[in-house]
């Protein structure tokens, strides 16, 4: 039989004169390599957004470039890789835009602070780089688990004090060699306590003596973190906002910071 050509539609000229900033796929999930800042990988698996922009004459994108350059991306992801990985996105489809989200489970190795058993403890971790015209633009996303416990609970109570467990969230605008792991240690650093996956009878001891002798209001938190975010040369505009899930009301505390805001 003679070949018969199958037409690319998406190719073909839209008289609309409509352009669109973002065209894509989202909600995909697909595996993915990480390089720690140790120089270790670590695998995971990201939901994934990615997107370009599509000029007023053109009808459609090529959906299917995107999943084949996941599928191609076969060394572990850094930054400046990351970084990459957008450029080679609006190469492939003919765009001068180009946007990635990759959100992902990201685990690291904690050690209990009395009985030194180690653990994993998990983290959410967004990569959000986007190209626009040439120009590149990263953004690191975590959401860091941590211990807090109220000060004005301490101050009024005869017996103990109530805490909660509390989400950090930062999301900075950064030179792409800034890892996770410096964000999330800022946010543990400025928490009454941070968690470990695992803890032995004298551990329990140490972290519930430690957040009691570091009380610590959600305004605390995303003050203090704010203040470690302006000490780091990497990070250029940040958010960062706490989310107390409070033990003594069915609602949470919350705080929130733009770097933008402050003087």
């Amino acid at each position: 039989m003679p070949h018969t050509a199958i037409p690319d539609v998406q190719s073909h000229q839209d008289l609309r004169h409509i352009p669109i900033r973002e065209v894509g796929i989202k909600g995909l999930r697909h595996p993915l390599s990480l390089r720690q800042a140790d120089g270790v990988v670590q695998h995971t698996v990201a939901d994934c957004q990615l997107t370009v922009a599509l000029p007023a004459t053109q009808k459609g994108t090529h959906m299917s470039r995107f999943v084949a350059l996941l599928h191609e991306q076969h060394t572990p992801l850094d930054g400046a890789g990351f970084e990459a990985l957008v450029r080679a996105t609006a190469i492939r489809l003919e765009s001068d835009s180009a946007h990635i989200r990759l959100s992902f489970p990201y685990f690291l190795g904690k050690t209990a602070p009395a009985s030194g058993v180690a653990s994993l403890l998990d983290y959410q971790v967004c990569l959000d780089g986007r190209l626009a015209h040439g120009h590149y633009q990263y953004r690191l996303q975590v959401t860091v688990p941590v211990t807090s416990l109220c000060p004005c609970s301490k101050q009024i109570s005869r017996y103990g004090a109530h805490n909660q467990r509390s989400h950090i969230c930062i999301d900075a605008e950064a030179d792409n060699a800034l890892a996770a792991e410096t964000l999330i240690a800022i946010a543990e650093a400025q928490a009454s306590c941070q968690l470990y996956g695992l803890l032995k009878r004298s551990d329990e001891k140490v972290v519930t003596e430690q957040a009691y002798d570091n009380p610590k209001f959600v305004e605390d938190l995303v003050r203090d973190v704010a203040g470690a975010l302006r000490q780091q040369p990497l990070v250029r505009h940040f958010v960062v906002t706490s989310e107390n899930f409070e033990s003594i009301h069915n609602h949470s505390a919350y705080a929130r910071i733009d770097s933008r805001d402050l003087a």
